[in-house]
């Protein structure tokens, strides 16, 4: 790990105690044991999450017509105190469509959240209609203090923005649980609904996004078996070594696990998608997701793909002299990752098959 010098945070890391070493087993029968371990202790690291109901009660909010797919507003109640808003993309005849649960990023633009969809202020090209035109049925939420869910938050309609997920962070952790813990919750209730549409084959299902939506999309195919391939654009970030960086500030409160260091560090997350295809595209100048950590991620997750014999649906490309952006080349790879994983009818693709 690259230590600048004089590093408090070194410092600070030893004392805490040693993080655990995460090694490939050397079967896929001990993997699986040791699979199933993990997943149950990073949901007790989440924190006490109420249960999700089995289907979101969807409430329909408009349709429009637009330009080959039609646009569906909804929203759902989380079970949470809190009403989550999305919008659902469906191609024009859509039956059976392979889909994409799209997870949109942070950026401090709080005010944008499910809009990212159709717009480029993360993505090199409109995501949402991109995808629907190549027929994929897209499903978007906003999460936490984003986009409508802005000013509704336990501090209330003045407190938008930062502050608002601040507070929010605040209240979660008083009731035991993480913020993080309740935004992936809320993704994977948008999953559940997803599965029940009767235009989405619910074996191609992919899930995306750059940047918090990236983190989303590799905590999502950690915590559910259900998504069949998964691409996340920049935020593969491995926690000592962005410690270690001196990098923590580069990502906002919503983002850290209490006790997490305590027993595995990312690349446990990124492991438990193993065999279905994941991808990471990340840029060699961001400094949020340290290089020597994508590689350390790497070296300790390819060897689970290997178990399966999967070695090839296991992918990371670092582009140099590129930062915390979405190139075009990137959004090139995600559509060749998600068209050869995602659209093709092959069947279940489940780590849980064993």
């Amino acid at each position: 790990m690259t230590e600048p010098e004089s590093n408090e945070a070194a410092r600070w890391l030893a004392a805490a105690g040693a993080t655990p070493e995460f090694l490939a087993p050397p079967s896929r029968a001990v993997w699986t044991n040791q699979r199933r371990r993990i997943r149950a202790q990073l949901e007790s690291l989440l924190g006490d999450l109420p249960p999700r109901p089995a289907v979101p009660a969807i409430r329909l909010l408009g349709r429009e017509q637009r330009d080959g797919y039609v646009v569906e507003k909804l929203e759902f109640d989380n079970g949470a105190g809190a009403t989550v808003p999305g919008y659902l993309l469906l191609p024009q005849g859509a039956v059976r469509a392979p889909a994409i649960l799209y997870c949109h990023w942070h950026g401090g633009q709080y005010d944008v959240g499910k809009e990212e969809l159709f717009r480029t202020n993360a993505t090199p090209l409109p995501a949402g209609p991109e995808l629907a035109r190549l027929g994929y049925v897209v499903l978007a939420i906003d999460a936490y203090g984003f986009g409508e869910r802005q000013g509704r938050g336990p501090g209330g309609p003045g407190e938008l923005g930062g502050a608002g997920e601040l507070t929010a962070s605040k209240f979660n952790l008083w009731v035991g649980r993480s913020l993080w813990g309740m935004m992936v919750r809320d993704d994977l209730m948008a999953l559940d609904y997803l599965v029940t549409r009767p235009e989405v084959n619910p074996h191609r299902i992919g899930v995306t996004g750059i940047s918090m939506g990236s983190t989303r999309t590799w905590w999502i195919m950690a915590m559910d078996d259900r998504p069949r391939a998964g691409v996340g654009v920049c935020c593969l970030t491995r926690y000592q070594n962005l410690l270690l960086s001196e990098g923590l500030r580069y990502h906002g409160i919503y983002y850290f696990v209490p006790g997490m260091l305590r027993h595995f560090d990312a690349e446990a997350v990124v492991a438990l998608a193993a065999p279905r295809p994941l991808l990471f595209l990340s840029g060699a100048d961001d400094a949020g997701s340290p290089v020597d950590g994508i590689r350390e991620i790497e070296s300790r997750v390819q060897p689970v793909y290997d178990l399966y014999g999967a070695a090839e649906s296991f992918a990371s490309v670092i582009y140099s002299d590129t930062g915390h952006t979405y190139t075009l080349e990137m959004w090139r790879r995600m559509l060749e990752w998600m068209n050869r994983h995602v659209r093709p009818d092959r069947g279940p693709t489940s780590a849980a098959d064993g």
